[in-house]
């Protein structure tokens, strides 16, 4: 059985533009767990001030919100690198060598399209909200710049991960879909 370290030699083959990229992922992995772990603690500290204490709170519910929306985004380049999302890969396993290599740059090269143009006018959005100060409605009234930081933290490793799988099987490192011949 091969463990996790073993895996990730075969995907980055030592190529450092790749070992730079598998890094930064999981980092932001950790950075998405870490903000799971701090959205868990704040609602447990929420759930103590209304009804240990008996008081109100401000800011609790926007920020687990916040902390758990950022989580998901952030988390998106580590289970790219792991190949963690649902796919159906009927398809993949149906056609070999030169087809499974075709589809996949396709389905890669649109894949990175489709993000490129999603931090685009998340990166937009973001301007938005910095100019123009925007805070949200709530008492807390947090600067919205903070929050939407995390889509194109997210939306940009994303693309940078999409890119470095694909890097990766045109260098030969991997082979699409993570498939073998």
């Amino acid at each position: 059985m091969a463990t996790a370290s073993h895996a990730q030699a075969a995907r980055d083959g030592g190529n450092p533009f790749l070992r730079t990229v598998g890094w930064i992922s999981t980092l932001a992995g950790w950075a998405s767990a870490a903000m799971i772990v701090a959205a868990v603690a704040v609602t447990c500290q929420m759930i103590f001030v209304r009804f240990v204490l008996n008081q109100s709170t401000v800011w609790q519910t926007e920020s687990v919100i916040y902390l758990m929306i950022a989580a998901t985004l952030v988390g998106l380049p580590y289970v790219q690198r792991l190949r963690g999302h649902v796919n159906v890969d009927l398809i993949p396993l149906a056609l070999k060598g030169g087809a499974r290599r075709a589809m996949f740059y396709v389905t890669m090269g649109l894949s990175i399209l489709i993000v490129a143009v999603m931090l685009f006018y998340a990166a937009e959005f973001w301007h938005l909200a910095f100019s123009r100060n925007w805070r949200s409605d709530t008492i807390w009234g947090v600067r919205l710049w903070i929050p939407y930081l995390s889509l194109i933290v997210g939306l940009g490793l994303l693309l940078l991960q999409l890119v470095a799988d694909l890097v990766a099987v045109a260098l030969g490192h991997d082979a699409p879909y993570g498939l073998e011949d």
